[in-house]
């Protein structure tokens, strides 16, 4: 459908996209996304509160948009809970579940049991990265809830984004809202929302690996903590 994609973007071309993307509102960045490239584009979601907001605000635009969840089998119950709310909310969204191909007594019985505590970044690659790599087979695109608020790493993200990892190009519509924005939007229109929220984790990902922080702590401190690790791999350069 879209001309525009990795192999040819230019970062000119990007930037003077960025530009224009920067005098609308994050709708228009997400009407953008859609008119480009329909259903070359796929949302990876993660379904922490940003991710709900995006699905709320795509389903707007476009509601039988692609979306798709990486399962590490390692997730909260909360969070597979609030799939299964998300679903009857929005019954158009075609969701999908992506697996690793390891099962997890199939990578202990490769690496070890508990990968997770002693080569995390290994234990990501295996059950997020690889699963992302595939789910974006014939994509052209894919949209993130990335904000750049969230911390140092995330500071510099645009609207449109080159992903070498993935080679993509990779769309952010939510990189200028602030955290009390994201809850003032769920309040708003009563968006479902990980329970999790509440006590004190304002980022969730596998539970052997994540914590709730304490006041004053950064937004991503509860995530692999004491492992020297803050970002799973899927938006880290190769």
């Amino acid at each position: 459908m879209s001309k525009l994609n990795f192999a040819t973007a230019t970062e000119e071309q990007l930037a003077a996209i960025n530009r224009e993307l920067a005098k609308g509102d994050t709708v228009d960045v997400i009407k953008w996304a859609y008119e480009t490239f329909g259903d070359e584009l796929v949302y990876s979601c993660s379904f922490g509160v940003e991710g709900i907001v995006l699905i709320d605000l795509i389903s707007g635009v476009k509601k039988d948009a692609r979306v798709t969840f990486l399962d590490t089998n390692l997730h909260f119950s909360e969070t597979y809970d609030l799939i299964g709310r998300v679903r009857e909310r929005y019954p158009d969204l075609r969701l999908t579940i992506k697996q690793p191909d390891l099962s997890l007594s199939e990578q202990a019985a490769i690496h070890g049991d508990e990968l997770w505590s002693r080569q995390p970044d290994l234990c990501c690659h295996i059950r997020k990265v690889e699963p992302l790599d595939k789910a974006l087979k014939g994509a052209v695109a894919w949209m993130s809830g990335l904000r750049r608020e969230q911390s140092a790493t995330r500071a510099h993200v645009q609207f449109v984004n080159r992903d070498e990892k993935f080679e993509s190009l990779k769309i952010c519509p939510l990189i200028h809202w602030k955290w009390d924005e994201v809850w003032q939007y769920v309040r708003m229109f009563d968006l479902p929302y990980n329970p999790l929220h509440d006590q004190n984790y304002p980022s969730i990902g596998c539970a052997p690996c994540t914590r709730p922080v304490a006041e004053g702590e950064d937004s991503r401190a509860g995530r692999w903590a004491n492992l020297g690790k803050t970002e799973c791999g899927l938006h880290v350069s190769k």
